[in-house]
Parts: structure tokens; C-alpha cells; sequence
């Protein structure tokens, strides 16, 4: 550095002086010398030249890191030269040694570079996020629980919705491929299966209270007041006997896993998809049977709706069931199992038409009955009348290929022709097919005697006839007062989020089978399930109200893309110098974050150092002596 002097004109005196800049040179790329201007001084009329050149020649020694051998005693060098280096600094135009050498250290020399642990965080992020929003850690800590617990549990139900296995897999995924326990806090060794086990018998033992802060969470959070909740049913099957299981029990899967045992689990939700209340029954437990045994705890869970409406689908809509619901203080809407050939239509003025969200175009009118005051709406649908037509025409085919079957062996040798054995497989068929069978006459021809010649059928066309009209309708019943279609149709759709539920359970989230062998293990793999479902149904809900669609698979997949890696590398000195830093996120990623208002790194760099081990002087110093 060094002091470089222009003449210009002294405004202040209006005379011809030196205009002082504080310089340094360095070469370029090129190899050219280049001067720059570090510091504008201005004028310095009162300061000499010895002065300059001694303030100079102090500043160079401090850049340069030099001790002098004397004092300087010029208080005015010394103040000037202060003043001189602290504005150097303060205007970062030039390295302080200590920051000068910091850098130095900070220099890695780049064939040393290298990547390991690298762990997805994008989806568990959002997913601990949304657990922060449920106040879980907060209801466990009131609930007694300790820390070490709290960590593991927040830590088990991200897992269970990001990546739904079994405990053995996910401990095995936790070590190796998430980087959960970073957000968590829990002490990634101390992670086993067994933990997991433990804690999720943990978690269902308070059951009752978690699924009513949740609730009350939820409402809360969102604004929900619960005027109407919707209630079905659905089963899992498991993999295994079950031989001493008091829930396992054989009955019709809607997965077709007859040869399976199976347990029913019952959920009353909102319409905005969060459960009110969840029960698990026995498998062989009826539709319809399920209702009585939950309809007082759901007066329980949700004891501060004056009135409610419950939407519940024609399995559990038997007359008991809506009279009791009635008696509780609830109104419903259901499918009605009253028969179509009752009603009649309230006007003649034609039907009103509804489109739905699949496009199709729906045909409704309100039609009443010789008793009762419940309203009733008929509903007809194109699609469930292609449907339902192409099933009809199928069993027909299929119930007639069967009869043509027992009449051509009527004509064969050594074929059963005996008038009893005949009319054993036309009833056997008949049970195989009753949904067809009813529009058939069926005749058999006989020698008079006991030998059955030809088996003879004819449709009853009435019959047929009134069937084919009824394709595709249903009534849906309310003790609701209404008198518009639209309202009655848009509360009874509703019933479609529990469905949602139910598929978002079985399938992101990997409900089925069940491969536990006790029903506690049972009880809890479910309840876990459901716990992971609070936290999906708060992202997507949230997500939804932003117009953003996506299943929970989808939204995993684009939180896997963001990834958190340590880099390491070796700077002059030989030390080893690492960082952990998460990847930037991807553009999906980055809306995400931004609809749910979501920090977009879940951490920032975490810097560390590893110093080169210093060698120690050997012990033993008579090996490293070779005998002559």
C-alpha cells in the first residue's frame, strides 16, 4: 500500500493542493501490475511527508502480520494510522491476518473432496412439520411421557406415513436411508425394532385421549365445526392363522382374500377427512351391526356438536339403525333399502340434472311414499347403468351357458340323468347366480318316472323389464328438511372422503395385510396406521385449500428429491475439514414449502473439523534399532 497524490483544486480554500488516495498494486491475470484505489483520504495539507511515509510503512508491517522492533512515538502517526486500518477493516478493503489465515484454512484442495452419508429429508421434513401443527409432542409431554419417548414416537409416525413397513424394515431404512432422527432429536443408535414395537403398544394405550386432542386439534386449526360426519367400514386381511385371535375371523374381504382372515375397522370422519373416532371390530361383525356399538363413544369424541348429520352408506342404513341414530339427537342421509317399485314422484315437472366432477350427468327427482315423512331422492346414473348392465348381461349369460350345460349332458351316455340330481344342480346354480335366476322359468321334461329328459327356461319379461328400468338408481333417504336436489345430493356425496380415507390407508399407506400374530400388535399396527393418516390428511388438506391435488405418494416422491450429504475434504495443513448441508429444492419441492409455509432447508450447514492425529513417540525404541 502506499499513498498516491493527484493536484486539484481545494474548494474549502480555494487553492491548488495534493489529493491523497490510499493505493495498492497487484498483477492481474495476465501478469499486467494494476493499481487500486483502497481509500479516498482527500486532502491532508496538515499531515508531512516523513508523517505519510511513516503511516504507510506501519500499515504495510500490520497487513503483513509483522511485529516492529519499536514504538512508534508520533501520536499523530499512531491516531492516523488507526483510524486508517480500522476504516480498512470496517470497509472490508483489505484481509485481516486472522481472517486472512482463517481463509486459508478454509481452502480444501479439491481431489480430496468427498460425499458420503447421504439421507433423504424433503418428505420428512413435511412431515414433522405437520406433527408441529398437531401439538402431538406437547399432548404426549402432558401425558407424562418423557423425552427420549416423544422423540421416538415423532420419529415412529413420520416413518410409518413416509415409508410404511414393518418395524424391522423401518429400522433398517431409519439407519441407512432417512435422515429422521436428525430432525427428531432421537439417538439414531439406540433404534431398534423392539423400541418400535414398545412404543406403538404405547401410543394405543392412550388411544382415546390422542384421538380426541387430535380432533379438537384439527377443529381448531382449520376452522371445522362438524355438522356433518360420515361413518362406513372396511377390513384388512391378514397373513398368518391366527389360530388363537379373538378379532380374526373369516368373512367376505373386499380385497377378495377369502382364503384369509380378517378384522373390520370402522371410522367416522368429517368431511374434510379427519377421523373423529375409529373402532375395530371382529371380522365377521355385520355392516349393519357395527353402528349401535359406536354411536355412544361418538357422542363421546365429539360431545360438543349440538346436532350433527351422519352420511352413511345402504350396508349400514337398516330401520333400527336409523331410528337409533334419530334417537341420539343426529340427523342422517343414506341409501335407502326401501324398494323402487314404492315410490312415486312428488311433481311431474321433469328431473333436474347434475353434473359431477367425473363429467357425468346425473338425472335426480324427489319421490315419496304411502308412510313416512322421510324425503327421498331418486338418483339415476349413466355410468352405473353401463356398469351394472354389463354385469346383469354377464351372470344371464353365465346362469343360461350353465343350463345349456345340464341339457346337452342329458344326451350324452353314462351322464347323471336322474330327475333328482337335476334339479340339485339347477338349485345349486340358482345359488351361484341369484341376481340372474330370478327372471327365469325353468322346466323339466320327464319320462313320468324318475329319468329327466330336457331342461326347458324362458325369461319372465315383466320381471326383466322392470329390472333393466332399475339399473343404475338408488334412493337416498334424510329426516333432513329439504326441497332442493342439488343440497340433498351434494351432503350425500360427501360419503366419497371416507372412501378416499379408506384408500389412502390400505394403499400409501400399507395397511394390508396385517402380519402380526396378536390382536394387542393388531390394535396397535392399526392405530399407528391412523396416527399416520392425522399427519397425511394435514398436509393434503392444507394443500387442497391451495388447489393442489396430489396423493400422499406423489408428494413423498417429490420430498425424496431434497437430500442432506456431508462433504468432507483436506485444506494445506493436512486437517479435515466436513460440512452437512442439505440440496436445494427441486421447483415442486419449492411450492410445496411455500403453500405450507415451510422453511425451505430443514437445517443449516453444520460445520466441523478433524484435526490430523499427531504421531507419538514409540515406547519402544529398541525395535526400531537393526543388529548389525
Amino acid at each position: 500500500m502506499y499513498f498516491k497524490k493527484t493536484i486539484r483544486n481545494n474548494p474549502q480554500t480555494g487553492q491548488i493542493a495534493g489529493y491523497y488516495r490510499l493505493v495498492e498494486s497487484y498483477r492481474n491475470c495476465q501478469g499486467r501490475v494494476c493499481h487500486r484505489t483502497l481509500l479516498n483520504l482527500g486532502f491532508l495539507g496538515e499531515l508531512t511527508m516523513d508523517q505519510l511515509n511513516t503511516i504507510q510503512r506501519l500499515l504495510n508491517e500490520r497487513a503483513g502480520g509483522k511485529v516492529a522492533l519499536f514504538e512508534e512515538t508520533d501520536p499523530i502517526v499512531k491516531e492516523q494510522a488507526e483510524l486508517l486500518w480500522k476504516e480498512l477493516i470496517e470497509k472490508k478493503r483489505i484481509d485481516h491476518p486472522d481472517i486472512a489465515d482463517h481463509k486459508t484454512d478454509r481452502m480444501v484442495n479439491i481431489d480430496t473432496i468427498k460425499h458420503r452419508d447421504v439421507r433423504e429429508i424433503g418428505a420428512e421434513w413435511i412431515g414433522y412439520h405437520a406433527l408441529k401443527q398437531l401439538r402431538i409432542a406437547e399432548f404426549l409431554q402432558n401425558a407424562g411421557w418423557d423425552t427420549h419417548k416423544i422423540q421416538l414416537s415423532l420419529t415412529q409416525i413420520i416413518s410409518r406415513a413416509v415409508y410404511p413397513a414393518s418395524e424391522l424394515e423401518t429400522t433398517r431404512w431409519i439407519r441407512e436411508n432417512s435422515a429422521i432422527c436428525e430432525l427428531t432429536g432421537f439417538a439414531l443408535k439406540e433404534l431398534t425394532k423392539d423400541a418400535l414395537y414398545a412404543n406403538a403398544h404405547a401410543l394405543y394405550q392412550i388411544k382415546d385421549p390422542l384421538e380426541k386432542h387430535l380432533s379438537k386439534r384439527t377443529n381448531e386449526l382449520f376452522d371445522i365445526q362438524d355438522k356433518m360426519l360420515l361413518f362406513d367400514l372396511t377390513n384388512t386381511y391378514f397373513e398368518g392363522s391366527m389360530s388363537n385371535s379373538r378379532l380374526a375371523k373369516r368373512s367376505r374381504s373386499k380385497e377378495k382374500r377369502n382364503d384369509c382372515k380378517i378384522v373390520v375397522l370402522a371410522l367416522v370422519i368429517n368431511p374434510q377427512g379427519f377421523i373423529k373416532y375409529s373402532n375395530v371390530f371382529e371380522g365377521n361383525t355385520a355392516d349393519c351391526r357395527s353402528l349401535p356399538l359406536i354411536i355412544d363413544k361418538l357422542r363421546k369424541q365429539t360431545g360438543n356438536i349440538a346436532s350433527a348429520t351422519v352420511v352413511i352408506d345402504a350396508g349400514i342404513a337398516t330401520e333400527d339403525n336409523l331410528k337409533l341414530i334419530a334417537e341420539k339427537g343426529y340427523n342422517y342421509v343414506c341409501v335407502s333399502r326401501e324398494s323402487l317399485s314404492n315410490f312415486e314422484a312428488v311433481s311431474q315437472n321433469g328431473q333436474t340434472l347434475i353434473k359431477t366432477k367425473q363429467g357425468d350427468t346425473l338425472s335426480v327427482e324427489f319421490v315419496k311414499t304411502q308412510q313416512g315423512n322421510n324425503v327421498y331422492l331418486k338418483v339415476k346414473s349413466p355410468g352405473k347403468v353401463a356398469k351394472e348392465t354389463s354385469m346383469k348381461s354377464l351372470f344371464e349369460t353365465r346362469f343360461e351357458g350353465e343350463l345349456q350345460k345340464i341339457t346337452d349332458g342329458l344326451k350324452k351316455k353314462y351322464t347323471t340323468k336322474k330327475l333328482g340330481k337335476v334339479h340339485q344342480r339347477i338349485g345349486r346354480y340358482k345359488q351361484k347366480y341369484p341376481s340372474a335366476s330370478k327372471y327365469y322359468d325353468i322346466e323339466v321334461i320327464s319320462d313320468g318316472k324318475s329319468k329327466a329328459l330336457e331342461v326347458r327356461w324362458t325369461k319372465n319379461a315383466t320381471l326383466h323389464q322392470k329390472a333393466i328400468d332399475e339399473l343404475g338408481v338408488y334412493l337416498i333417504s334424510t329426516n333432513l328438511d329439504i326441497d332442493q336436489e342439488q343440497v340433498l345430493w351434494d351432503i350425500y356425496n360427501t360419503i366419497r372422503e371416507v372412501e378416499y380415507s379408506f384408500r389412502t390407508l390400505k394403499t400409501d399407506l400399507d395397511l394390508r395385510p396385517i402380519y402380526h400374530k396378536t390382536d394387542q400388535a393388531t390394535m396397535a399396527h392399526l392405530h399407528l396406521g391412523l396416527l399416520a393418516y392425522w399427519l397425511v390428511n394435514t398436509i393434503r388438506y392444507q394443500l387442497k385449500q391451495k388447489d393442489v391435488n396430489s396423493s400422499w405418494k406423489e408428494i413423498v416422491r417429490i420430498g425424496n428429491t431434497q437430500k442432506v450429504i456431508t462433504t468432507s475434504g483436506q485444506n494445506q495443513q493436512g486437517i479435515i475439514i466436513q460440512t452437512r448441508k442439505c440440496s436445494e429444492a427441486n421447483q415442486s419441492l419449492v411450492r410445496i414449502y411455500t403453500l405450507l409455509k415451510i422453511n425451505q432447508r430443514p437445517f443449516s450447514k453444520r460445520k466441523s473439523v478433524v484435526h490430523k492425529s499427531k504421531l507419538k513417540k514409540s515406547q519402544n525404541t529398541h525395535l526400531q534399532n537393526f543388529s548389525p
